[in-house]
């Protein structure tokens, strides 16, 4: 598997191609959920903005372990702040592409990855104010561009295969994800054809 730096590099560059591929005229078209695509696209951008910021915000101690970890922290923090929050903060990055989404989408892609560089393990601070390494967080990110690419292209009727590396890291995490929810037993299960997962059920 290669280092979570090249993966979450080859997932926002596999991003930046997706947008380009977008019909001009489906950018007010449904997304998913409450966001139309332009905020979906938005939100997914996040997984460039993010790390921009974090890589600026030093962090003194190591909160979070790992990648499924972070994403404990995240459900818990949804449960107190409401799902309302994620879907404005996607409202407005969608709004703060402007009037050339797909260029502000190329421009923040290449500007992560130039300021990601070789992508030394630092501590970061991050939601919340909680500690990780970035090689941790790294594969959060990857996740949402997997996840939500595979979501975009769903509403746009747009071809997309994420890249390999990309989608073992993005599949594995969701199981660990699964297990660190105590949910392990239930996605075996279900992925060996024993049952079905509940309904809406989700690990994120």
């Amino acid at each position: 598997m290669e280092s979570p730096v090249a993966t979450y590099v080859s997932a926002v560059r596999s991003f930046s191609e997706l947008v380009r591929a977008v019909p001009e005229n489906r950018w007010d078209g449904p997304g998913l959920g409450e966001w139309d695509l332009r905020s979906l696209i938005g939100h997914t951008s996040r997984s460039l903005t993010t790390v921009a910021t974090y890589l600026d915000s030093p962090a003194d101690t190591e909160d979070l372990a790992s990648a499924e970890q972070y994403y404990v922290h995240v459900k818990e923090l949804s449960a107190v702040l409401g799902a309302g929050d994620i879907v404005e903060r996607g409202r407005r990055a969608g709004a703060d592409l402007g009037d050339h989404p797909v260029a502000s989408i190329d421009v923040l892609s290449t500007a992560v990855i130039e300021r990601l560089g070789a992508g030394e393990d630092r501590l970061i601070r991050v939601i919340g104010g909680m500690g990780i390494r970035l090689h941790s967080y790294l594969p959060t990110r990857t996740f949402e561009l997997v996840v939500h690419g595979l979501d975009i292209a769903a509403a746009t009727d747009v071809p997309f295969t994420p890249p390999a590396d990309a989608l073992e890291e993005a599949t594995l995490l969701a199981a660990r994800i699964a297990l660190a929810l105590g949910d392990g037993k239930t996605v075996l299960r279900a992925l060996t054809g024993r049952t079905a997962l509940p309904s809406g059920y989700s690990v994120v």
